[in-house]
C-alpha cells in the first residue's frame, strides 16, 4: 500500500486489517501486506503521528496489488508515486485506490476511459479534473478488472471484502467480515448516501424481515412476502430498501440467494439442481445465470476456484443442459449495475499475493 503525507489512517488500517493480519484458522494463502512510502518517516493526517521504518516505493514494484488510500485533493500526487503507479499498471498488477486515492491512478493514466468511483462528496471536482474518467457518483465501488475504486470511508471495507471474495471465495470473506463484525456483502453498485441510515423508530428496522427471509431463501419468496410480513404495502418495503439498505428488496433477495449459492458450492455439493433448489434460485439454468452474472464464473469454474482441492466442478442431473463455462481468460458478461465483476486470472486458489 502507498502511502503519503496526508493519508488518511482510517482507510489505512482497513487495508491493514484486511490484508496485513494472519489468519492462520484459514486454510489459504494469505497476504504478504507491506506499507511503503516516497520517504521514511512520514508524517501522517495533518501531523498527528509519524511512520517510520517503512521501506520505500521501490517494496511496490514487487506488488501484485498495489492500494493507494485516501489523499488531500488539492495536493497532486508526486513524480515518484506516479511512476510507480504506471510501473504497475504496465506490468499487470492490479491497482486499487480509497476515495481521492483516485486522484493519482488518474494522474497516472490507468483510469482514462474507465469506470470509477471516489466519495459523493469529491466526485464533481474530480469530474472536472479528469474528464476522461467515466466517474461513477452514486455506487460504493467499481471493479473494473484490473483497476477497482471505492469511494472510501466504510466503502473501502466494501472493497476490500470484495477483493477477499475474488481471490478466495464467499465463505472466506464471510470468515474475514464476521471477525469484524461487518456486514458479509454490499454490491458495489449500492448507493453511497443513505438518505436514513438509522430508522427513526426501532419498529421501523428492516432487521426482522431480512432475518426472516434469510432463513427462508430455499422457499419461493417474493417481494410480496417479504411485505407481508413486515406489514407494510410492497411500495413501502420497496421505499425502506431504498432508503436504509441501497438496494431493493429483489437486488437483496437475488444477491442473497447468489451468496448462499456460492456457499454450497463451496463446499462441495456438485449437483446443480440441488443448490438452486436449496437457494431458491429454481433452476440450474437461473443458478449458472445469476452466478455468472455476480462473480463472472460459471458454477463449475466457480467450484475449480474455490470448491475442495482436487473435487470436479458441479454437474447437472438427467434431462439438464451442463453450462459451457467461462474458465480463465474468456470474457464476461456485464454485471447489471456500475461494478462488473472480472473473470480470475487462474482457476485456482491464488499464491500469496504482496499488496
Amino acid at each position: 500500500m502507498l502511502v503519503d503525507a496526508g493519508s488518511n489512517p482510517f482507510e489505512m488500517g482497513i487495508a491493514t486489517e484486511l490484508f496485513g493480519l494472519r489468519r492462520p484458522e484459514l486454510d489459504v494463502a494469505w497476504y504478504d501486506f507491506t506499507l511503503c512510502a516516497p520517504a521514511p518517516g512520514v508524517r501522517m493526517h495533518d501531523g498527528f503521528f509519524t511512520l517510520s521504518g517503512v521501506p520505500g516505493l521501490e517494496a511496490a514494484d514487487a506488488a501484485d496489488t498495489v492500494i493507494v488510500p485516501n489523499r488531500p485533493d488539492d495536493t497532486p500526487p508526486t513524480a515518484p508515486v506516479v511512476a510507480v503507479i504506471r510501473r504497475a499498471a504496465d506490468r499487470g498488477a492490479r491497482l486499487v485506490s480509497f476515495c481521492t486515492g483516485a486522484y493519482a491512478l488518474a494522474a497516472a493514466g490507468v483510469l482514462d476511459g474507465r469506470p470509477a468511483a471516489i466519495h459523493w462528496r469529491w466526485a464533481d471536482r474530480f469530474a472536472a479534473r479528469h474528464p476522461a474518467v467515466r466517474v461513477r457518483r452514486d455506487v460504493l465501488f467499481v471493479d473494473d478488472g484490473d483497476v477497482l475504486t471505492a469511494a472510501g470511508s466504510a466503502a473501502a471495507l466494501d472493497l476490500g471484502l470484495h477483493l477477499i471474495r475474488r481471490d478466495h471465495g464467499a465463505e472466506v470473506a464471510n470468515h474475514v467480515s464476521r471477525r469484524l463484525v461487518f456486514a458479509a456483502h454490499r454490491d458495489g453498485g449500492q448507493r453511497q448516501f443513505i438518505e436514513r441510515p438509522v430508522p427513526a423508530v426501532p419498529d421501523a428496522s428492516l432487521a426482522p424481515v431480512l432475518a426472516w427471509a434469510a432463513e427462508r431463501l430455499d422457499r419461493p419468496l417474493a417481494v410480496a412476502d417479504l411485505a407481508g410480513y413486515a406489514a407494510v404495502s410492497p411500495a413501502t418495503l420497496h421505499r425502506r430498501f431504498v432508503r436504509e439498505l441501497g438496494t431493493t428488496p429483489l437486488a437483496w433477495l437475488t444477491g442473497e440467494r447468489v451468496a448462499l449459492a456460492c456457499r454450497l458450492i463451496e463446499r462441495g455439493e456438485h449437483r446443480l439442481e440441488v443448490v438452486a433448489r436449496t437457494s431458491g434460485l429454481g433452476t440450474a439454468a437461473n443458478l449458472r445465470t445469476q452466478v455468472r452474472r455476480r462473480t463472472g464464473l460459471s458454477p463449475s469454474a466457480y467450484r475449480a476456484r474455490f470448491g475442495p482441492a482436487g473435487a470436479a466442478g458441479p454437474e447437472s442431473g438427467p434431462g439438464t443442459r451442463s453450462g459451457s463455462g467461462s474458465g480463465p481468460g474468456s470474457a464476461t458478461p456485464p454485471v447489471p449495475g456500475p461494478a462488473p465483476v472480472p473473470v480470475p486470472e487462474n482457476g485456482s486458489g491464488p499464491a500469496p499475493r504482496p499488496c
